[in-house]
């Protein structure tokens, strides 16, 4: 097998998504290769999420998805991190459960404990989940997905409506995580976190992939008229 076959985690090739009436993705084909940081981006109703749930998995597509061999590790991290009614210890503990062909019960506890002090959470372990501010829930999901650890981790404008000391915080856990060799594909609005931190660049717009270029590229002369207009800010946006 190639070097490039083996570097692949997962390839979108003529993918299309409809969600109802809606085509929301349109002969969209996208790689994912070891050891990347993809920043997408794209106005309000471009595509963005639905890009990411469909490399998750989470919705069917007209095409092709094709995860890699072995099948990559994947974990997803939503905007808004949904948080069972339990501590965050047990949030924790069900998550690794739930990944128990990959964990070993007698690893968990060490595991989990592992994940909270990685983002800064020991002391909260006990509190109910969903008494955690907005930034410590995020960081709480970073731990809950961590934990797994993922070939491939998936995460939606995870620092979208956080504080800019949150966002820092987010900012850093993720650039941790690149820095150990995890693979990271997130969707943002802020363009300045796109270029700080993604190794490659994709500008979706109505459902299209219309750029895919390495960020200083892309951040550099864009060839694409919607693109240098988006930068801008020049670009008006979708509607949902």
């Amino acid at each position: 097998m190639s070097e490039a076959a083996l570097s692949m985690l997962l390839r979108l090739s003529n993918a299309s998504v409809r969600l109802g009436t809606v085509t929301a993705l349109r002969r969209v084909s996208f790689s994912v290769r070891r050891g990347e940081f993809v920043a997408v981006i794209g106005a309000n109703g471009s595509g963005k999420t639905t890009l990411l749930r469909l490399l998750h998995g989470l919705v069917d597509c007209t095409g092709s998805r094709r995860v890699g061999e072995p099948a990559p590790v994947q974990a997803m991290v939503f905007q808004r991190p949904f948080m069972l009614n339990l501590t965050v210890w047990n949030n924790l503990r069900l998550a690794l459960w739930l990944a128990r062909s990959r964990v070993p019960r007698a690893e968990a506890p060490a595991r989990a404990l592992e994940a909270l002090k990685r983002v800064g959470l020991v002391e909260s372990r006990d509190r109910p989940a969903r008494v955690l501010s907005g930034g410590e829930q995020q960081r709480f999901a970073l731990a809950r997905a961590w934990a797994v650890r993922p070939d491939l981790l998936l995460l939606d404008e995870p620092t979208a409506n956080l504080d800019p000391s949150a966002k820092k915080e987010v900012e850093t856990l993720l650039q941790g995580f690149a820095a150990e060799g995890m693979t990271l594909v997130m969707s943002t609005h802020n363009l300045g976190q796109a270029k700080r931190l993604a190794t490659r660049v994709v500008y979706v717009d109505r459902g299209e992939v219309r750029l895919d270029l390495p960020t200083a590229q892309f951040f550099g002369k864009s060839a694409d008229e919607r693109a240098r207009l988006f930068l801008k800010g020049e670009l008006s946006w979708d509607l949902e």
